[in-house]
């Protein structure tokens, strides 16, 4: 197999099931466990989005082998697929360790996520990069690929087919939103915030949507302060300006998972209802097929990228 290129497809992970909550925050609080209240919060979290059967790691999987199956088809037996979690089973040195069990000697990283933050991505590839050279691997990376055009088209794409219920006699908000991260990013001219706005405005712009605005979900609880505002606050700045209807848009995230369908559909949902404005939300990509050869073109073109050097 010495031949092949593996290829790293690295992800935040989560628990196998609602037994593995504890130790899956655990590793993310950096080995300090979570109190039994915060626990009890968490698994709660988790219930009401999963009711006790956990799909949630399916979608990772089914990521990976749709990239591989893109692959194959484009140019079988070049690529080979890993998986490597940053805070689950199989971890991101699981991966590469994987790798050079399997005797690929040259690989690519790639992560589910577009944006690149030296908090997130640059966290992923840091760890990948140092057990590949303790292994002998040669590894490259795509850090992101925030417009890519197959990207944007499949964004477009579930944006206006989640905006086409709405009353078009009335005004409609559009939120693009991602995960927060601390506000510290900025100090380094970390490119998360502007590439999030460059996807937003690319999205919004070929869907034909003029009013719209970017806001942020899902900060941590630590003492530093986060990027706001979060969507919360934002409802109900929406709502006092008149609105009664808004599309949520979390282009930030690739596929279903708790700060979806717990932050968005459980939480903001809750705050809508409450200001009395109807919330709607665009599917996630998922294994979108547009999605899927993003994936793919992107590791293709750093693997020719990576030949052209050497």
């Amino acid at each position: 197999m010495s031949n092949r290129v593996g290829v790293l497809v690295m992800s935040y992970g989560t628990p196998e099931s609602m037994d593995g909550i504890e130790e899956y925050y655990t590793h993310i609080r950096r080995g300090n466990a979570p109190t039994p209240e915060l626990l009890a919060e968490l698994s709660g979290r988790y219930e009401a989005v999963v009711g006790g059967v956990f799909p949630l790691r399916e979608n990772t999987n089914r990521q990976v082998a749709g990239l591989q199956a893109v692959l194959d088809n484009t140019q079988p037996g070049r690529y080979v697929c890993y998986q490597g979690l940053k805070h689950a089973r199989p971890y991101i040195e699981d991966g590469v360790s994987n790798m050079a069990a399997d005797g690929i000697r040259q690989a690519i990283g790639i992560v589910l996520a577009p944006h690149y933050s030296t908090m997130s991505v640059g966290g992923y590839v840091l760890r990948a990069k140092e057990r590949a050279d303790e292994l002998g691997i040669q590894m490259t990376f795509v850090e992101s690929y925030h417009l890519h055009p197959k990207l944007i088209e499949a964004l477009v794409d579930r944006v206006q087919t989640a905006i086409a219920p709405f009353n078009k006699e009335e005004p409609i908000k559009v939120l693009f939103s991602a995960h927060s991260l601390p506000v510290k990013i900025r100090e380094v001219n970390d490119p998360y915030e502007s590439q999030l706005l460059e996807t937003s405005s690319a999205v919004a712009e070929a869907a034909g949507v003029k009013d719209w605005q970017f806001t942020w979900q899902s900060a941590g609880r630590t003492r530093d302060p986060w990027l706001g505002p979060d969507i919360l606050e934002t409802l109900k700045e929406v709502s006092s300006a008149g609105y009664k209807q808004v599309l949520a848009a979390p282009v930030g995230f690739v596929s279903d998972h708790l700060e979806v369908l717990y932050d968005l559909d459980i939480e903001a949902q809750a705050a809508a209802k409450g200001l009395d404005m109807k919330l709607a939300r665009i599917q996630m990509l998922n294994t979108d097929p547009l999605y899927m050869e993003t994936l793919a073109e992107s590791v293709i073109a750093k693997d020719l990228w990576t030949q052209e050097i050497e």
